[in-house]
């Protein structure tokens, strides 16, 4: 491999193959050779906001607060998504070598060692929103109250008579899938009410994931009289399961979302879900990015914003 070639790399050219990108980046994260400050002592006035996926209104929201903040700040927002499949695991941070950024916001994907050292070597600010792993504690990260969240919906559930609640939280290794199921466990326990593995089935936070595990639960010899369905789009998954067993909500059966999506107050009946401050988890993010990008000592590295039972027509007592 040519040294001009390396050089391009090293300094951010655009004009080099993926593939061979790929490469060079490979080997330079496998020799440690570190590029910090090259690019930091010029700004772009853009960051990048890179998603795990753009195929959720979720994230619409999130980027909603991003954006707020970015016009009040004279700062662009490039948008882009996690790649997936064959693409090596640093690849995302790759990319941010073709163009110049002053920093970069991480929503909901997994931030390996190699990509967080590719970053800081980079010497580009970095602020993820709902990690799924926090491979340093001192990683500056905003998140939700997701235990209290689901504390409160389970607890809510548990008002209104219901014992048998079934949890379809997301994926295993999500912090956020592990806290709200373990609030949902909580709530539970408090009551004196039997916490059944059976009746927890991790789904993948979009409507399929709440549809097929939502029929699970439903087709059990004792199915569940309500669900905590840990995401609006679960929730709306488990209503299309819910009515192809000829099941009414909520006459016979309670559902219970997370997040408060804007659909979420549409949807027939209405639902009753845990409102999470996405647009304002967002806006913190930046903010906190911003203050990185400055030079300004962070107040505190972990922002956990309070979250919200918002009751609507989606749950009722339990028929006697």
């Amino acid at each position: 491999m040519s040294l001009p070639t390396v050089s391009k790399v090293v300094n951010g050219r655009p004009d080099v193959a993926p593939s061979t990108r790929a490469r060079v980046e490979r080997l330079l994260d496998e020799h440690h050779y570190s590029r910090g400050g090259q690019r930091r002592h010029r700004r772009s006035g853009l960051v990048d906001l890179v998603f795990n996926g753009l195929d959720s209104p979720w994230a619409v929201e999130i980027l909603r607060g991003v954006e707020e903040w970015g016009a009040v700040h004279s700062t662009g927002v490039a948008v882009s998504a996690v790649r997936h499949g064959n693409a090596r695991p640093a690849s995302w941070t790759s990319a941010l070598a073709s163009h110049d950024t002053d920093g970069v916001i991480l929503v909901t994907s997994e931030l390996t060692m190699p990509q967080l050292r590719q970053v800081r070597d980079e010497g580009i600010p970095l602020v993820v929103v709902d990690p799924v792993n926090l491979p340093e504690p001192d990683l500056p990260s905003v998140g939700a109250t997701n235990w209290a969240g689901g504390l409160a919906a389970t607890e809510h559930l548990m008002s209104l008579g219901h014992r048998r609640i079934g949890s379809i939280t997301g994926p295993a290794e999500y912090l956020c899938s592990r806290a709200r199921v373990d609030g949902y466990r909580s709530a539970l326990e408090r009551r004196g009410a039997r916490f059944e593995k059976m009746l927890v089935r991790h789904g993948d936070f979009q409507h399929e994931g709440g549809f097929l595990r939502g029929g699970e639960l439903l087709d059990l010899a004792e199915p569940p009289t309500a669900i905590f369905a840990g995401s609006d789009q679960q929730a709306l998954g488990v209503y299309e399961a819910a009515r192809q067993r000829g099941l009414r909500i909520p006459q016979d059966l309670s559902v219970v979302g997370f997040d408060d999506l804007p659909a979420a107050r549409w949807v027939s009946p209405p639902l009753t879900t845990v409102r999470q401050p996405l647009a304002d988890m967002g806006r913190v993010a930046a903010e906190m990015l911003g203050d990185l990008i400055e030079g300004v000592p962070l107040r505190s590295r972990r922002v956990e914003l309070a979250t919200e039972l918002i009751v609507r027509e989606s749950t009722a007592r339990i028929a006697d």
